[in-house]
């Protein structure tokens, strides 16, 4: 831990939990679906749910998926500029059950008609952890550079990927598969030690029943 993780982000306020956490998850939803919103559907539960008005929650969730970092000042009227800039947006308050009390679920619509449902939830001083993609439950944090591969479950695709970060001689630091059913759709998440060049997205892109590839870089740069 490191002072940085005490006092939080340099940040547009007022709460590292409620608004930076929350900018920080609109973030990642934009970069795994890829390209930029039309629509979004943004449920919020709990803490979120009953403060985000006065914690500027709603705004710090639009902002990020329009890219705005957490130190933008423009978060603060992020609903205007998305409505100058066409976005179409509902936030809704809703009751998810057992999950932390900073949970956001993000329906977002890109200019494709590409469709990606991402849930995370805010745990402090800027931290994340998203818990859900598609319907599909996962883990991780943003802190290291994170690969996310959506794919088929079938042989050889982990070999693959693996196989062209290895030629690239990056290292991975954390690993796991995450899958709906044997042979159903299937999502990987790879966190490295280092970034991975486009280059080496394209290869991964082109494996035979991959979907879909994203990255998440380390969102505590800068820090």
């Amino acid at each position: 831990m490191n002072v940085f993780d005490i006092i939080g982000p340099i940040m547009v306020g007022p709460s590292s939990s409620h608004t930076a956490g929350a900018a920080r998850i609109g973030k990642v939803a934009r970069t795994i679906l890829g390209e930029e919103p039309i629509e979004a559907i943004i449920d919020m539960h709990g803490s979120f749910a009953k403060t985000y008005k006065g914690h500027g929650t709603d705004k710090a969730l639009l902002a990020g998926l329009m890219g705005f970092e957490v130190d933008d000042a423009r978060i603060r009227n992020s609903l205007e500029l998305a409505k100058q800039k066409g976005i179409k947006f509902i936030f809704n308050t809703v009751e998810m059950g057992n999950v932390h009390p900073n949970t956001a679920r993000i329906n977002v619509t890109g200019e494709s008609g590409r469709k990606v449902c991402v849930q995370g939830a805010s745990i402090g001083g800027g931290n994340i952890v998203i818990t859900e993609i598609d319907g599909i439950e996962v883990e991780f944090t943003g802190n290291l550079h994170t690969l996310i591969v959506c794919h088929k479950d079938t042989p050889g695709i982990i070999a693959s990927v693996t196989n062209i970060l290895a030629t690239a001689k990056v290292n991975i630091a954390y690993m796991k598969v995450y899958r709906t059913l044997k042979g159903g759709d299937a999502i990987m998440v790879i966190e490295a030690d280092q970034s991975i060049v486009e280059e080496n997205i394209n290869c991964i892109k082109n494996i035979s029943d991959v979907s879909s590839v994203a990255i998440v870089t380390p969102l505590n740069e800068g820090w």
